[in-house]
């Protein structure tokens, strides 16, 4: 799990040794985490840093693939090394084959048989692999596997 208190400790360190992208990065983070403490009015949980880490690497995703498009490879490393750096502060990714024994498990306990179930498949399923996996990743193994149903 990752803490204010990690993030704040590695930004110093960042800054005493010059790391331009890690300093960078860091402080996008800590102002989202301060950002949604002013708006709680309280601390945030590891749960809630969490998130807004996954919000970061997300929105990364998007930058890298609009940068793709644009042919802008300039931005599209620099998206994918601030990419990097964030993944780091999330727990180990689950492997596909786990990935999808849970998802095969949910849709046995739903009693899924088509792709028009797949929003109670996933709502069952998302909290199970929170952190651990991409939601976009678990949707389209669920979907895969519902699709394999019919």
């Amino acid at each position: 799990m990752v803490s204010q208190a990690d993030l704040e400790t590695d930004l110093h360190a960042a800054m005493r040794a010059g790391d331009d992208l890690r300093k960078r990065t860091l402080r996008m983070v800590l102002s989202g985490v301060k950002l949604a403490e002013v708006e709680k009015r309280e601390g945030l949980t590891e749960d809630e840093i969490r998130g807004i880490v996954e919000k970061e690497i997300k929105s990364r995703r998007e930058s890298i693939a609009d940068a793709e498009r644009a042919s802008r490879t300039d931005l599209v490393s620099a998206a994918e090394a601030e990419l990097e750096l964030l993944e780091t502060y999330l727990p180990e990714q689950m492997k596909d084959d786990e990935l999808e024994t849970l998802a095969s498990s949910a849709i046995l306990e739903v009693g899924a048989d088509s792709p028009q179930a797949m929003g109670s498949v996933m709502k069952i399923l998302m909290p199970r692999v929170q952190g651990r996996a991409d939601g976009s990743r678990v949707s389209e193994v669920v979907r895969r596997l519902l699709s394999e149903k019919t």
